[in-house]
C-alpha cells in the first residue's frame, strides 16, 4: 500500500483518492501499486458496486512522477508501475465515476477516458505532452482520445502540449458536468450512490457492450512497449536530464 492513496468504502462506493497534494498528486510507483490493487480488489468484491477516483487538494493529479521516470530513461531503475494500473482500469467492469477539481496532466487525462461519469472544476485543464518529454500516449489514449475528439485535436493535445478547459472538456463529451471546486466531490458521490442502488448485472452488462476492454489493453500493451523504448532513447534522456537541470531541452543534441 501506499500512504498517499487514501480507500474508503461506503454504500456500495469504494473512493480512491490521491492523496499527494504537495506533489499535485503525482503518481509514484508505489500510488499506482496501491491504485491498482484497489482496482482489482473491487471488481471481485460483491460489497463493492462503483469505484470513484478522486484527487486531494486543487489537482486530480499531474501524472507519473518524473523522478521514476527520469530514474529509468538514465538508466537507474527500469521499474514502471503505471502499465498494470492502466491495464486494470481498461478491464474493469463495475462502473468508474471521476471527480477533477483541477490540474489533469498525462495519465491523468488520459485515465478519464476510461472513466464512465466525470465531473470536472471550473478552473480545471487537461494536457497531454508526452512529445514534450520525448515520449508516446499511454491507457489506450491514442486510440481513445481521436476517437473522441479526432485526429487533429488529439494531435495538438499529444504533439503540441496544447491543453483542453473544463468547458471544453464538456463541449467535446469527456464530461458530464462543470462545477465549482467545492461541488466537484459532493456531485461525483451523488452519481455514485445512484449507480451503486442500479441493478449491478445490468450495469456490469451495458459497460461492456459499450468499450471492447480487450482492444484497449492490446492498444496500452502496444503503446508501452513504444513508451519503454523511448524512455531509454537518447532524446528522452535529454528531456529528463533538462528537466531536473531547470534548463530547457537541447533535441538537436540527440
Amino acid at each position: 500500500m501506499s500512504e498517499h492513496i487514501r480507500i474508503e468504502d461506503s454504500g456500495g462506493v469504494r473512493e480512491i483518492t490521491f492523496a499527494r497534494p504537495d506533489k499535485k498528486n503525482a503518481l509514484s510507483n508505489a500510488m499506482y501499486r496501491a491504485a491498482r490493487e484497489a482496482l482489482e480488489s473491487a471488481q471481485g468484491d460483491p460489497a463493492v458496486r462503483v469505484v470513484l477516483l478522486s484527487g486531494e487538494g486543487d489537482a486530480f493529479t499531474a501524472g507519473n512522477d518524473l523522478a521514476d521516470f527520469a530514474a529509468v530513461a538514465t538508466g537507474k531503475s527500469d521499474v514502471v508501475e503505471a502499465l498494470p494500473f492502466v491495464e486494470a482500469l481498461a478491464r474493469a467492469d463495475k462502473p468508474i465515476v471521476a471527480a477533477v477539481p483541477g490540474l489533469a496532466v498525462g495519465l491523468g487525462t488520459t485515465m478519464l477516458l476510461h472513466c464512465d461519469l466525470v465531473y470536472v472544476a471550473e478552473g480545471a485543464r487537461f494536457t497531454t505532452p508526452f512529445v514534450d518529454l520525448a515520449l508516446v500516449p499511454e491507457a489506450a489514449s491514442s486510440l481513445l482520445l481521436p476517437a473522441h475528439i479526432g485526429h487533429v485535436r488529439a494531435f495538438a493535445m499529444f504533439a503540441l502540449g496544447e491543453a483542453l478547459d473544463a468547458s471544453e472538456m464538456l463541449e467535446l463529451g469527456l464530461a458530464n458536468a462543470v462545477l465549482s471546486q467545492d461541488e466537484v466531490l459532493p456531485a461525483a458521490r451523488e452519481a455514485a450512490t445512484r449507480l451503486a442502488a442500479k441493478p449491478l448485472g445490468a450495469l456490469v452488462a451495458t459497460k461492456r457492450l459499450m468499450r471492447d476492454a480487450e482492444a484497449l489493453v492490446a492498444q496500452t500493451r502496444a503503446e508501452s512497449a513504444v513508451f519503454r523504448d523511448r524512455l531509454q532513447s537518447a532524446e528522452a534522456r535529454e528531456a529528463f536530464t533538462a528537466f531536473m537541470e531547470r534548463r530547457p531541452p537541447d533535441f538537436s543534441r540527440c
